[in-house]
């Protein structure tokens, strides 16, 4: 099931001032980033935060669930969502304790088949 546009942007909301926010629709379900660090997911119109110990240690008792079938284990957060405050702090945390992407490598041009 995909996850719902309405939901994605409750969730946006929600974490708006935790950074600079935006994020991605892939596959039917989003990517959410914080300063250009993905912590979140949202898949089939539950919240996911990527595992970190500052989470951990921010949230103590957790439910932890994959996302999507085959995918490593994250923190699910449900009655947390409507919690702002936490959740500001949370996504920050997350955020900070994550590296940043490595920039990508320009691509090379392609090179055509010649032409007869």
């Amino acid at each position: 099931m995909a996850s719902d546009a309405d939901f994605m942007e409750f969730v946006a909301d929600q974490v708006a001032g935790a950074g600079v926010i935006r994020y991605r629709r892939m596959f039917g379900q989003y990517a959410l980033y914080c300063d250009e660090r993905v912590v979140a997911l949202v898949c089939d119109n539950r919240f996911f935060v990527k595992p970190t110990e500052a989470g951990r240690a921010i949230l103590g008792q957790v439910q932890e669930e994959a996302p999507f079938q085959g995918a490593r284990l994250w923190f699910l957060l449900e009655a947390e969502l409507e919690d702002r405050e936490a959740l500001l702090t949370l996504v920050r945390a997350t955020a900070a304790a994550l590296p940043l992407p490595k920039p990508k490598k320009p691509r090379a041009p392609r090179l055509g088949k010649p032409r007869a």
